[in-house]
């Protein structure tokens, strides 16, 4: 390595100069805190890498694992700007007792479980600091994270008094490098890195049209100046990802039957299929400007940037064959628009189904739908750590901030107008291979008998009547939900080393922290401009598709509203609720003891602490009636303003005894909360007249039909609350080359959120519409479906890792390593439903599943590296568990998804000498066994399965 005087005749002084202007000006509110606890001060491996390659790493992360008070995991990278996987997701499910969602529209790792625990029950901090979230929960989208622009990851799976932001499964620290650590420890001047990478995506998944195709590229660079008292580090990611176009079917009514020839006959009843392609595309920046003067005085500014891009296309043709979309109102409006469709021609079989036919008045649906949505994630913070006399002190203060816009068109085209009405007209279907509930098979085909490629037949219009009728014309639908989320922090600790029996230091800090999350919504249907109930429009910049072999119209539609559409806004009660405010006030305050001593001669180091949380919290929405709100008015939709004020008490205690022979036993005890989803805290309700409810009985104890009934949040709402206990027995060898663990866990939960249907008194929050529609003497005692607090339960596990070089065994497999672990985790978690008057008499206490559990997760690498060679193989596999998806409307839904087995294979090769040395040659597939995505009702075999398909990467990477 070139030494610092060899490069004295670089003129870095400007570098460093313009380096600094750039970090200032785009970091006026940055911080950087480090981790309080011994896992974080031999945290120099998170932020100072030292060697290169999987072993490195993985020898970094048990060094971290092994030199902790508390019970945590760790992730480092292999050298600067890479992580061991394509995202940070994907790095965190490698580790025990973690698992990870996928996305449903890419199919890549987005959010992580810890311990069977929803996303929601991880506190997420950087350096340090909580991060905001840009959905309407606060579990992070670690996806907003380049992986390649961290140096690390540390996972608290037991808290300390002065982990700030912790959650009730973990509390995951994203880290970025310090950079005159970073070289002081790597015994390097100057460290750079980049990195190429080609993405191919979709491959074996059946897709329609060729492949996806994108690319990867990240350059890291850290430098120190002023006689390394000055260290600076930056890093740039970009990266692309144009789907491939996959083929997504749809099927409902799976068989009608229609009279042929006299005879009762089974045909199809509606179908759908869509062409979809999902599109990627994420920038980022981190940048950290270290000064240290001296040994008493160091100051840290730091901040990191994403911005992202997601497109979901969906182009397609669907519609009834005969019948309706939803019921039998529905199909009533269809006829109004089709007529009486009847079945012309047909060959049918033994069963009387019609394995082939011809059905006239058909309409067919040409949907051309695109969900786009953009993120932007800025951190700033702040450290700085200052010593006077005996004491340690740091002041720290950030600042995240998180906003999401969405834009959701949905439009239908075809044969406008209704076959009744002179003027207009009707067309046929036929199809090929109905076997009696096939409707959307790719074995069915069928053929429309007009061209709906044709932008001049199949016109922008009300095909269907969908929107309820000539009345009532829908061309399509158009939202545009929007997400701010503001979190500001700032925190003073100081910190005094003493022996005073096994205290050897003691420290005192304040944390004070403050966050809004806004939400928005405007959304409604669009209409053809001009307001005809038949009005229709030829679709501007139309092209030619094809969706099962049919040919069909595709148009963009982003930015129609106004040139093409006109806007009916949807003022139902539930689209007026999607705007609100939450924000809350939160201070904590905490004291802190480092132990180091001797229980019963036997050696232990460990902490013990407790933290004092005093909670500020308030919401401001809208209190509507549910059948619609005429504006914001105030007879329909009145503004509320409600909130609470709590404090919590969290002691912990952590002990790492020396069982010797480098093996350690750890205990954990501790308090831990998570706090409730944002959204769930919003204060607006959605409240109405429900005719046909039946809650209380007259006189005579017979039924009354009619009650208010009403939906929305609790502005009230208090954490997740648990008793956490935790027990570990590690052993190590080679120092930090393998080890072996056992660990079990029990959280005792005191308080859980749960939403479901309550008995609850609405007076004061009914607005006047929604009395006006109850009839005279009606009791404002109604049911509200709303989170609220419960009690009782509890959550356990148990989990096994084992990583171990075979060098150990045999020096004829140097080189060779593995790594496994596994966790079996239950939970018991019981409801006793709110009695309300007339309950049905056999519903009883009954068990609750909680959101992110998998039963079993085991997490396996197999790798070999050697004379520059790289080969990692790595499985990740859950059992089912119930997850969150984003439905079509933006709404978090909850449903069973079916666990997955992902395997991946990382090929590399670094050349060791000679003109190309620090030039390494790299390749990675994902999803090598195209697992499947299923979501389910009942049983994953009846679910909706979606194959993604594989993803292959190659490219270079050169290190200085």
């Amino acid at each position: 390595m070139t030494n610092y005087s060899k490069r004295a005749a670089f003129k870095r002084a400007p570098v460093a100069a313009a380096c600094a202007v750039l970090i200032v000006a785009g970091a006026v509110h940055a911080q950087q805190l480090d981790p309080l606890s011994k896992a974080a001060a031999t945290q120099a491996v998170l932020g100072t890498v030292t060697v290169t390659g999987i072993q490195a790493a993985i020898e970094s992360a048990i060094s971290v694992k092994k030199g902790a008070d508390t019970i945590v995991e760790a992730i480092s990278s292999e050298d600067i700007g890479k992580l061991p996987d394509p995202s940070v997701a994907d790095s965190l499910s490698r580790l025990p007792g973690v698992s990870a969602q996928r996305n449903k529209d890419s199919g890549k790792a987005q959010s992580v479980s810890v311990r069977g625990m929803s996303p929601d029950f991880n506190g997420a901090v950087m350096n340090g600091r909580e991060q905001a979230s840009a959905g309407d929960s606060r579990g992070v989208d670690f996806d907003l994270f380049p992986g390649e622009l961290l140096s690390g990851v540390l996972v608290y799976k037991t808290p300390h008094a002065g982990l700030v932001g912790q959650g009730l499964s973990s509390t995951i620290d994203l880290q970025t490098v310090r950079p005159l650590d970073y070289l002081r420890n790597a015994k390097k001047d100057m460290a750079l890195s980049v990195n190429v990478r080609k993405l191919r995506s979709g491959v074996d998944s059946g897709v329609v049209d060729g492949q996806g195709s994108g690319d990867r590229q990240t350059f890291s660079y850290v430098d120190q100046f002023a006689d390394r008292k000055i260290g600076i580090a930056l890093g740039f990611a970009k990266f692309k990802d144009v789907g491939a176009i996959q083929l997504v079917p749809n099927s409902w009514d799976e068989g009608k039957t229609l009279k042929f020839k006299g005879a009762d006959v089974k045909v199809p009843g509606a179908f759908g299929f869509d062409n979809v392609q999902n599109t990627q595309k994420r920038d980022g920046a981190m940048g950290v400007l270290q000064f240290k003067p001296s040994a008493n005085f160091e100051t840290v500014l730091d901040f990191f940037y994403s911005k992202g891009n997601s497109v979901l296309k969906k182009n397609g043709i669907e519609g009834p064959v005969i019948g309706g979309k939803t019921g039998a109102a529905d199909e009533d409006i269809t006829k109004a628009y089709r007529g009486t469709a009847s079945l012309i021609a047909a060959q049918v079989d033994a069963n009387g189904i019609a394995t082939s036919g011809t059905i006239d008045n058909y309409k067919a649906v040409i949907r051309n739908h695109i969900e786009s949505a953009s993120d932007e994630l800025k951190s700033f913070g702040l450290n700085t750590k200052f010593i006077t006399g005996d004491w340690t002190n740091k002041v720290d203060v950030g600042r995240s901030q998180v906003t999401r816009n969405a834009e959701r068109y949905e439009t239908t085209a075809g044969l406008p107008g209704s076959c009744n009405v002179a003027g207009y007209s009707c067309d046929t279907i036929s199809w090929t291979g109905f076997k009696g509930g096939n409707n959307a098979d790719l074995g069915i085909q069928y053929k429309t008998g007009v061209n709906y490629s044709d932008a001049n037949v199949a016109k922008l219009t009300d095909v269907l009547g969908w929107g309820g009728g000539p009345l009532s014309p829908q061309a399509g639908y158009v939202a545009n939900p929007t997400m701010s989320d503001t979190l500001n922090t700032a925190r003073f600790s100081t910190k005094r080393e003493m022996e005073f029996g096994p205290v050897g230091a003691v420290e005192f800090g304040i944390n004070h922290s403050k966050r809004e999350k806004i939400a928005a919504a405007v959304e409604g249907v669009l209409v053809i401009k001009g307001g005809d109930p038949f009005g229709s429009m030829v679709a501007p910049g139309a092209s030619v598709s094809s969706v099962q072999g049919i040919p069909i119209m595709s148009w963009d539609p982003a930015g129609s509203l106004g040139s093409v559409y006109g806007l009916r806004p949807n003022l139902n009660g539930g689209i007026i609720n999607r705007n609100w405010t939450v924000a809350e006030k939160v201070t904590t305050s905490y004291v802190k003891a480092d132990l180091d001593g001797a229980m019963f001669s036997i050696p232990y180091t460990g902490n013990i602490g407790t933290q004092f949380v005093y909670t500020d919290q308030y919401s401001s929405a809208f209190n509507s009636d549910s059948a619609a709100c005429a504006g914001l008015t105030v007879d329909s939709c009145r503004p509320t303003t409600e909130g609470t004020r709590y404090s919590d008490l969290l002691p912990s205690l952590n002990l790492a005894f020396d069982a010797k022979n480098d093996q350690i036993v750890r205990i954990g005890i501790g308090k831990v909360l998570s706090r409730p989803k944002m959204g769930d805290m919003r204060s607006g309700l959605e409240v109405g007249w429900n005719k046909t409810l039946e809650v209380f009985n007259d006189a005579a104890g017979n039924p009354i039909t009619g009650a208010y009934a009403g939906s929305g949040g609790n502005p009230t709402l208090q954490p997740f609350r648990a008793n956490a206990y935790d027990v570990s027995y590690e052993k190590y060898f080679g120092g930090k080359k393998g080890y072996i663990s056992v660990a079990g866990f029990y959280k005792d939960l005191q308080t859980y959120i749960l939403n479901a249907g309550r008995l609850v008194d609405f007076t004061g929050k009914l607005t006047p519409n929604a009395l006006a529609a109850a009839p005279a003497g009606a009791s404002n005692l109604g049911i509200l479906t709303s989170p609220f607090n419960g009690s009782g339960g509890n959550i356990k596990g148990i989990e096994l890792a084992i990583s171990l070089p075979f060098s150990m065994a045999s020096s004829y497999l140097d080189g060779f390593g593995f790594a496994l672990n596994h966790s079996d985790t239950s939970s018991s978690i019981v409801f006793n439903p709110i009695a309300v008057p007339n309950a049905d008499p056999g519903l009883g206490s009954f068990a609750i599943p909680l959101p992110g559990l998998s039963r079993k997760v085991t997490n396996s690498r197999f790798f070999y590296e050697k004379h520059g060679i790289q080969i990692a193989v790595a499985n990740r596999k859950r059992s089912d568990f119930i997850g969150e998806v984003a439905d079509y409307k933006d709404d978090r839904k909850i449903t069973w998804i079916a666990g997955d087995s992902v395997t991946d294979l990382q090929v590399g090769y670094e050349f060791q000498s000679g003109y190309f040395k620090g030039l390494a040659l790299q390749f990675q597939a994902q999803n090598m066994n195209n697992a499947p995505f299923i979501t389910f009702t009942d049983t994953p075999e009846n679910g909706k399965k979606t194959y993604y398909g594989k993803t292959y990467l190659f490219g270079l990477n050169y290190k200085y």
